[in-house]
């Protein structure tokens, strides 16, 4: 059986080792646009702060690994430019030598991944303007991060433009932060986001709100940044707008998408389309908690998409269950995460909810070294049925968060919140875990009402 795969980072190389290990008389063909196969995007920002020593220690395995110790005939800088699913063959162009190639299938996985989403602003080719999403990215702006470089500015206030304005900030720039929105953090409600912004003022990263970025202006390098409002000066940009789905080349292939252009599939990873599956950042998820298809992109999803599409390619049946939205990621001195449905979230959706917000302490009050704790339930207001949490904090964010998402994934009640037999002792947790204590609120609340 002759497998192909687009795609070779997390959810394409995941389903390689899959099919290897599962059809001893596979013949596997990789083909990745890059020359990097396999690493870790979501510690890039951290080589950018030389937190982590070097973009080389975020590389899995090496192209190399792959050919000489697996066998799996990866191909590296391979774009490819379209699939016909009448002749089983995908095309494109080997972008070294510069020749076109064709390639049969028996079985074809689509892991091609994201990519940022480059606005249209005069002046985006400016050197000093850059995008944070492959290896080759962070390395250039390693590079360009000289101590000429003073005024730094993020453009965009989710997971990425908050962690690389922390990068930033942590090597001594100024950092000033655009945001077209009212608030950072889109994926937390806006009474939450509040600890985003003081945590931001304290750390001396400057917030520019409900202002849309227009050009970039400069000789060769950036030297200007206009809004619809503002003219402010700045030595480098970071642009974090969001990404989009690698999905262009499948027109004509009668694949179904979705959102922003993702493609659909069942809950064996397989297209409408016979024999081609997808995985990862491409591709939509089904989203547990709304009970239809969502577009969440994240390194986690990927490589568990991606390991069961290996294995139903190589006919050994599993099904994907799907996401509860679950997110972490580190600003400054806080972590913020988040699983489920927020309240927004919720009422976009008209489902009947009701919350309940909490601050408690991440262990024993009385413990030295206690931190606050900001925690926000969503439940159905008809059955109790757990929704979805937020927790910001310093400390034990994710333990919280991770309770919460397995508690979304059992359809948990916040009733059932209670319940729960979580660990105990002072330097780790209080007699009732703050999870618990909101829940309890939650309850009274009820009670009072009723």
């Amino acid at each position: 059986m002759k497998y192909v795969i687009i795609g070779g980072d997390a959810a394409g190389m995941s389903a390689a080792m899959q099919i290897i290990k599962h059809d001893r008389e596979a013949k596997v063909v990789t083909l990745e646009k890059g020359g990097i196969y396999s690493y870790g995007q979501c510690g890039l920002p951290y080589t950018i702060n030389g937190l982590i020593p070097s973009t080389d220690d975020l590389i899995a395995r090496s192209v190399d690994t792959f050919r000489n110790k697996l066998g799996i005939d990866a191909r590296a800088y391979h774009e490819v430019q379209s699939i016909d699913p009448k002749t089983k063959t995908v095309a494109g162009q080997d972008l070294q030598s510069g020749k076109m190639f064709s390639i049969s299938y028996d079985k074809l996985l689509i892991a091609s991944g994201a990519s940022p989403v480059i606005p249209d602003w005069k002046g985006i080719g400016l050197n000093g303007v850059h995008t944070l999403k492959t290896i080759p990215d962070a390395e250039r702006i390693i590079q360009n991060l000289s101590e000429d470089i003073q005024h730094v500015t993020v453009v965009g206030g989710g997971y990425i433009g908050l962690e690389m304005a922390e990068s930033f900030r942590t090597v001594g720039k100024n950092v000033r932060l655009i945001h077209r929105g009212t608030y950072v953090g889109k994926m937390f409600d806006a009474d939450m986001a509040q600890y985003i912004h003081k945590e931001a003022e304290k750390q001396g990263i400057e917030l520019i709100l409900n202002e849309h970025v227009t050009a970039i202006e400069g000789d060769r390098s950036v030297e200007l940044i206009r809004t619809d409002q503002n003219l402010y000066s700045t030595d480098l940009v970071l642009i974090s707008a969001g990404i989009k789905p690698n999905t262009s080349f499948i027109q004509g292939t009668g694949i179904t998408t979705g959102i922003r252009g993702a493609i659909q599939t069942n809950r064996y990873m397989e297209t409408n389309v016979r024999d081609i599956y997808a995985a990862g950042d491409c591709t939509l998820h089904y989203h547990m908690v709304k009970e239809q298809d969502d577009y969440i992109p994240l390194g986690t999803t990927a490589n568990k998409q991606g390991r069961i599409a290996g294995l139903n390619m190589a006919g050994q049946q599993r099904m994907f269950k799907g996401i509860t939205g679950s997110s972490i990621l580190k600003f400054m001195d806080l972590s913020l995460g988040k699983t489920g449905l927020s309240e927004w979230e919720a009422k976009q959706l008209n489902i009947p909810y009701d919350v309940v917000k909490i601050e408690a302490k991440d262990i024993a009050d009385y413990y030295p070294g206690s931190r606050p704790l900001h925690i926000k339930l969503t439940y159905r207001s008809d059955n109790f049925r757990l929704l979805g949490g937020q927790v910001i904090g310093e400390k034990g964010v994710d333990k919280r968060v991770d309770v919460l998402a397995t508690a979304l994934f059992n359809e948990m009640t916040i009733f059932d919140l209670e319940d729960l037999d979580l660990s105990y002792a002072p330097p780790f947790n209080g007699s009732w875990d703050p999870i618990q204590r909101a829940a309890r609120q939650a309850m009274r609340g009820l009670t009072d009402r009723n």
